[in-house]
């Protein structure tokens, strides 16, 4: 029978859990593991966690723990053992780098070098994936199967959860209607739903382009304060709306709006970097000090949304060549670039500057 959820609603589960601060158990290589969220985490939770015995460890990026000096033995990733008298503002103050700059002596850290840590690695992607900081408060659980049942905590096999926060997932097409805009009064909006749960993703097609044909295309990833607040930090308003504005001039385009915001981080967690940019640093060494990678987006979604649309080629509205690249690596031929630069002032010119010499940005 399929009354059960399977991993891909276990995922969604999970993700929902740690976001509100609950717990859940990965089961795979080695002794399972207590999983919390160490943004979510409360003292309550907290001090629960040091009645089981075990010493918990914090799981941190091997970004965060470059800013913190701490050894990353595990490669990607460093798992700190919790001091005891460690409470939940230690624990905050080490994932999160707002006050990196008032207190930063945080050390030292002893981070592990032995022992298996692929559950550990599972824990901060499956966090990551939610969308919080990517760190976790870890702690080993021998009889894992019994706790999770007595408490009703979600259970997530690593081995099977892997491919699935590894992939892209599906999408599928939901509805769309016809949609005149400034643009272009011959407007549709498509709305494409993924099945691990998650945010929906919008296709705008203007006209009717042959699906034959290298069609005018643009990746747009959300940007709120950028999209509609008008925000002068970044151009990805007056991308938007250029974009758009090339489409109608054409006659004919698709441009795919992503629900990926901050750069796949999230609008909390860019807030968060926009903060350490006030501070000084650029927006490379913001995502860093968070514990992100330069770029979390993943494009390959846009990708499939053309295919699933019918079509195999495109004129591409870019000045990023990662876009190029993966639109390629998934199977969608990108015929020509086409130059996209706009919305350029005195209050993101450091930032556009950085996109270039840090992302390769073409401006």
């Amino acid at each position: 029978m399929s009354f059960a959820p399977d991993i891909i609603e276990r995922l969604a589960r999970a993700r929902a859990d740690l976001r509100m601060g609950v717990p859940i158990v990965l089961t795979g290589a080695g002794t399972p593991l207590l999983v919390l969220a160490a943004e979510t985490l409360t003292a309550e939770r907290l001090a629960d966690v040091r009645t089981l015995g075990a010493a918990p460890d914090l799981t941190l990026t091997a970004r965060r723990a470059e800013t913190l000096k701490a050894r990353a033995y595990d490669g990607d990733i460093a798992r700190v053992a919790l001091p005891g008298g460690a409470d939940l503002r230690w624990i905050k103050g080490i994932v999160s780098p707002e006050d990196d700059l008032n207190t930063p002596m945080k050390g030292p850290l002893a981070t592990a070098r032995t022992g298996e840590a692929a559950l550990h690695r599972a824990a901060v992607k499956l966090v990551k994936s939610a969308q919080l900081l990517p760190a976790a408060l870890t702690l080993e659980l021998v009889e894992a199967g019994n706790f999770a049942l007595e408490h009703g905590l979600t259970v997530i096999p690593s081995a099977l959860a892997a491919p699935h926060l590894a992939a892209t997932s599906p999408l599928h097409p939901v509805v769309h209607a016809r949609l005149p805009m400034e643009a272009a009064e011959a407007g549709r909006l498509h709305i494409f739903r993924p099945e691990d749960g998650g945010a929906e993703h919008y296709a705008i097609e203007i006209g009717r382009p042959d699906r034959g044909a290298p069609v005018l295309a643009r990746l747009h990833s959300a940007c709120f304060t950028g999209d509609v607040l008008g925000s002068l930090k970044c151009d990805c308003g007056p991308q938007l709306h250029a974009a758009l504005g090339h489409m109608g001039s054409e006659g004919n385009g698709v441009l795919l709006y992503l629900n990926q915001e901050g750069r796949g981080i999230g609008l909390a967690n860019k807030m968060r970097a926009y903060s350490l940019q006030d501070q000084g640093f650029d927006t490379v060494e913001a995502n860093h000090r968070l514990g992100f990678e330069d770029d979390e987006r993943d494009f390959r979604i846009g990708a499939k949304i053309l295919q699933e649309m019918g079509f195999s080629s495109v004129r591409l509205l870019t000045n990023n060549p990662r876009k190029i690249t993966m639109m390629e690596n998934a199977g969608v031929a990108v015929a020509e670039r086409v130059a996209l630069k706009v919305g350029e002032n005195a209050h993101n010119q450091a930032y556009l500057a950085t996109k270039a010499q840090k992302s390769g940005h073409m401006l």
